[in-house]
């Protein structure tokens, strides 16, 4: 049988294992994250957030349309799951490619020793790949990643094999720049701009891609010559990020400008146009070249058009925004918009080799105005702010930029680097370039990528998130050597049980690392130039991914999916590895033959056998329906026709799908608060969507147009307490009642927060003009008969005349406006509700209250739970992701909101107690504790700052309070094991590796676990002296939550 048949029958053969491996794990319904946003945008042809994916959506479509609304999930989940078994293939394709150049050096001939060998290398480096824990994660979950892996594999190999047509082509003689090889160089272009409408990673490859190109077509190959090779490379993947994917469509949304503002034709008229223009400048490029025989120009020049037909997907997203779907991000019905939205626009900019520190104050700032699509034609009306900063606070690599504290980067940095504050609440000191230059290192590089890159190729610790980098306990790299990893990271052996069992504990002993070491020594040794062209894919799909994004500290998530490229060409090594595994035991093994097989084998178990059963238990998402069963429970919490404002992905995206793709609740309307910072996002309250009714948000479309009241000023923020000064606007205003009394919420956002009357506004430093909000003391009327009428309130309740409350905020942006803006409007005539506590933390807190999983505002001062209601929905209509089944496995992330489920059970059921209706209470608890079986989500486990053991801790004292013994002592049981497993754990670090947990006895996560175990103690003892047995009071016990835990710094 030929090398060229048999390879490609053992290459079907692991294409087949891995589909079969990601079928039988992936997940059972829609994801978190983002998977819920693209299985909706997916399943009606809608557009998901920037840059956007349109091919994703139309593969997505194709892959759901055969599945019924209950299973459409299944659809997309099986498009990953597939495109990730065919990006296998390709990898084992390209390993197989790399190892035959290796073995027939110097034209050594092909022997069946050799081919053998070759498989073994394909078939253990692309096994490996499979079974990898970041590029696993992504194979089953309808996400971009999978889809994107896929098109990197496949434009890789599509390179090899243009390489592998020229070799032939140079035996025949054949030589150019455009013979018929270049058609794979066609394809691998057209490819890449299919990619660009799923994800930009493909673009990665284009460097590797130039080097091999270089070396087939020119014969003087030197270092330098390499080198400017290299910078082609790099220069070409530029261009095509900006010219192409960027500059193409500015262009032609300039063109469309002009052809509607001035020539007064339609929209799209000037887009259409630019684009005509440039398949002619093509058309006659392609002349000039076919006369001048300039082949590479022809080649240039096909390529250009070709990856211009492939990035023609986008034109689907202009058709769809204009049908006003129900997911319309961006709301791209124009090609001025589609700039932006490629652009990212909304998520803005961040510096890369040049910019400020975070330390850094802005001195000016400068001002663009973009046009937006108003009254038929492009007006300036939007704002583009770019602040300037002094020079002497420019530098060179900055890595520390960040100065928001929205996700806590800023105080990630001072603390990182131990910069305080002083007493007027300035910074300082700035750091300096090398102090960027550590943290680069130290985070960015060590913390943000080889963390990763070791859990894919050394072993895993655990599933917590690793925020912190002196967190010796959650989420680090791990071998399963013992006294390696016990120097490193403390003695494992006496982790608490919860975590040293904890699923993703994965053991690799850093055998699959060693291997692929082993097979990059190997390819440098036999084959510089080729060891060079996968180092250029494995660097620039790594650590320029790293320097390009610029990750700040305090991550929402862990980022380990945006490196599977690197962790991809680190796979072709391991391959490759087993050659060299193969040529040391030749040295002892006289039997070509024998060696061959024993080092295949032996390299087999060693790396993906060991791999496949560390990982599978961690990886299958099978059972796993939590995402949906939690977009269940947040709208079965709803009344009817409700509004429901979230603040996250994972409180957002879930009921996007259940309500776009399953049909549950298409009654409720989903509100996203960061989106609502948005005009487009607001005008898309005021019409109907699937079931809901429209919402009036009092601002009219040219109000919130553009950059129109992005930001609301109080008086106190413009005037600070100067009593002169304000009273001078009041009066200029009309306003001739009382400061201090409080202010209707309808009139102030209407009549002067939304006044376009210069004497209800102020004028900015530049000129601008500034919408005001005159009173932070407000009240929203209440019509008492009719929140008795329409089910707001219940009959018992205390209902009150007017909601009063003080806005918390002395700056309101858009989104914080459009709240108040929507309850103010309502008059109580439809529920609303958020997925938060606090509302938003705008001051009606204590009008909110529980009413399952979500939180009702009412008319009703401090009435925490609706007792009659919660108990109804939560145990009739909840349910938990199959957290009742055994042997279902639920990530940190899922067990996150598994908890969110059980402290709305345990604030419920404790509700009930107190109020004396400890039957009902009993029952809830009971429900709760069946549906998450031990097994998949103990009581009692090590978490960040102990949030799950607080949320035990409470429903031990609902169970107490419920009179339900049984239950107080099984929670109390698990909680005990765990929290004296914790403190002994944390006793057995050294002083260095315990700060983290102790924070000098101010907080942490062991000061955390003793208040715990006393308020335990404190639990027992109460009920027992309530029941008349013997006691011993325990002492003080502080009721502080614990400290957030500070990163670690080098500077201590």
């Amino acid at each position: 049988m030929s090398f060229k048949r048999i390879n490609n029958i053992t290459g079907w053969v692991i294409c087949i294992i891995a589909c079969s491996v990601y079928i039988m794990t992936m997940e059972a319904t829609g994801s978190l994250w983002d998977c819920g946003e693209f299985a909706s945008s997916a399943y009606k042809l809608q557009i998901p957030h920037p840059p956007g994916a349109p091919l994703f959506v139309l593969i997505g479509r194709l892959f759901m349309a055969p599945f019924g609304p209950d299973n459409a999930a299944t659809g997309i989940n099986l498009m990953s799951a597939l495109a990730s078994g065919f990006t296998i293939l390709f990898l084992f394709w390209t390993i197989t490619h790399f190892a035959r150049k290796l073995v027939t050096k110097n034209n050594t001939e092909l022997t069946q020793e050799k081919i053998i060998g070759i498989m073994a290398a394909g078939v253990v480096g692309a096994l490996a790949y499979t079974f990898s824990d970041s590029f696993w994660y992504s194979a089953v979950e309808g996400e971009v990643y999978a889809l994107s892996s896929f098109f990197t594999a496949i434009v890789f190999w599509a390179m090899v094999k243009w390489e592998q047509n020229v070799d032939e082509e140079m035996k025949a003689g054949i030589k150019g720049h455009f013979t018929k090889a270049d058609r794979w160089i066609i394809l691998i272009f057209y490819l890449m701009g299919l990619s660009i409408g799923v994800h930009l990673l493909n673009l990665l490859t284009i460097p590797a891609i130039v080097v091999i190109y270089f070396y087939k077509r020119y014969d003087k190959i030197t270092k330098w010559r390499t080198f400017w090779a290299f910078v082609i490379g790099c220069l070409i993947t530029g261009l095509v990020q900006k010219a192409v994917i960027q500059w193409t469509i500015k262009g032609a949304g300039n063109f469309d400008i002009f052809f509607v503002n001035t020539l007064n034709m339609p929209f799209f008229s000037g887009f259409a146009f630019f684009f005509v223009l440039i398949a002619f400048l093509v058309f006659i490029g392609l002349r000039i070249a076919a006369k001048q025989n300039w082949n590479f120009l022809k080649l240039g020049l096909w390529s250009f058009v070709f990856m211009l037909l492939g990035y023609s997907t986008y034109f689907t997203t202009l058709v769809r925004s204009n049908a006003d779907p129900s997911v319309d991000m961006f709301n791209v019905d124009n090609p001025v918009n589609l700039v932006g939205y490629l652009g990212r626009e909304q998520y803005g900019d961040w510096p890369i080799l040049y910019g400020q520190d975070f330390t850094a104050q802005p001195i000016d700032n400068k001002v663009t105005e973009t046009y937006v699509k108003s009254n038929g034609k492009y007006e300036k009306n939007g704002r583009k702010v770019e602040y300037i900063y002094a020079p002497e606070d420019m530098h060179l690599f900055p890595r520390m930029w960040d100065q928001s504290n929205d996700q806590g980067h800023a105080d990630y940095y001072a603390n990182w680097m131990g910069i305080g504050k002083d007493q007027q609440g300035n910074w300082e000191r700035a750091p300096t370039v090398g102090e960027n230059i550590q943290f680069a290192m130290a985070y960015q590089v060590g913390w943000m990528y080889m963390r990763y890159f070791m859990w894919n190729f050394a072993g895993k610790q655990n599933d917590i998130q690793g925020v912190n980098m002196g967190n010796v306990r959650d989420g680090n790299w791990k071998t399963g050597i013992s006294f390696w990893d016990n120097l490193r990271l403390g003695n494992q052996d006496m982790m608490p049980d919860t975590l040293k069992h904890n699923k993703a504990n994965n053991k690799l002993f850093a055998l699959p690392l060693i291997l692929g070491l082993l097979g990059l020594i190997y390819q440098v040794m036999r084959d510089k130039r080729d060891s060079l062209v996968v180092g250029l894919l494995f660097f620039f799909t790594g650590l320029a991914v790293v320097v390009y994004l610029n990750q700040a500290g305090n991550q929402p998530r862990e980022r380990d999916y945006a490196f599977v490229g690197s962790f991809y060409a680190f796979a072709i090594w391991i391959g490759l590895g087993v050659l060299y595994v193969k040529e040391l035991f030749g040295k002892f093994i006289k039997n070509g033959m024998m060696a061959t097989y024993v080092a295949g084998a032996l390299c087999l178990v060693a790396v993906p056998v060991l791999m496949a059963s560390q990982e599978w238990d961690d990886h299958d998402r099978s059972s796993k329906t939590l995402a949906r069963d939690l977009a269940i429970d947040y709208l079965e919490s709803c009344e009817k026709n409700a509004i429901v404002i979230s603040f996250g992905d994972n409180d957002t995206y879930p009921l996007w799908y259940a309500q776009e793709v399953q049909g549950i609740r298409r009654d409720v309307r989903v509100i996203n608060s960061s989106l609502l910072g948005t005009d487009w996002y607001i005008n898309q309250l005021r019409y109907k969507i699937n079931e809901s009714d429209p919402i009036d948000p009092i601002w009219s479309p040219a109000q919130i147009e553009g950059a129109n009241r992005d930001v609301t000023y109080s008086t106190e923020s413009l005037y600070g307490n100067n009593a002169s000064y304000i009273n001078k606007y009041r009066a200029r205003a009309g306003l001739s009642t009382d400061p201090s009394a409080p202010m209707d919420l309808f009139v102030m956002m209407k009549n002067y927060a939304g006044s376009d009357d210069p004497n209800k506004m102020e004028t900015g430093r530049d000129g601008s003009m500034l919408n005001i909000f005159p009173a932070k003391n407000v009240y929203i009327p209440v019509d008492v008969n009719l929140v008795k009428q329409n089910g707001t309130v219940n009959a018992d309740d205390s209902v009150v005349s007017q909601v009063q409350f003080q806005i918390s905020k002395n700056v309101l942006f858009k989104n914080d406006a459009a709240i108040l803006n929507i309850i103010a409007a309502n008059q109580w005539k439809r529920p609303i509700y958020f997925t938060s506590q606090d509302g938003g933390g705008l001051g009606f807190q204590s009008y909110i209250r529980q009413d399952g999983l979500t939180y009702r505002l009412v008319p009703v001062l401090n009435s925490e739970v609706n007792d009659k209601r919660v108990y109804d929905v939560m145990m009739t209509k909840f349910a938990s992701g199959n957290a009742d089944k055994p042997g279902v496995y639920f990530d940190e992330e899922n067990r996150r909101h598994l908890n969110t489920i059980r402290m709305a059970y345990a604030s419920a059921a404790l509700d009930l107690a107190i109020k004396n209706k400890k039957e009902e209470a009993r029952k809830m608890l009971n429900k709760v504790d069946k549906m998450m079986l031990e097994e998949n989500f103990p009581y009692g486990m090590a978490s960040r700052n102990q949030q799950h053991n607080y949320v035990s801790h409470l429903l031990v004292q609902a169970a107490y309070a419920a009179e339900d013994t049984v239950l107080a002592a099984k929670i109390t049981r698990s909680l005990r094991k765990d929290l004296e497993q914790q403190i002994k754990y944390y006793e057995s670090l050294d002083e260095n590796k315990a700060e983290v947990f102790d924070n000098g006895g101010r907080g942490g996560d062991k000061v955390a676990a003793e208040q715990l175990l006393m308020r335990l103690m404190q639990f027992e003892q109460q009920y027992k002296m309530k029941s008349g047995q013997p006691a011993e009071i325990p002492g003080a016990i502080s009721n502080q939550p614990p400290a957030a835990v500070k990163p670690d710094s080098p500077k201590k």
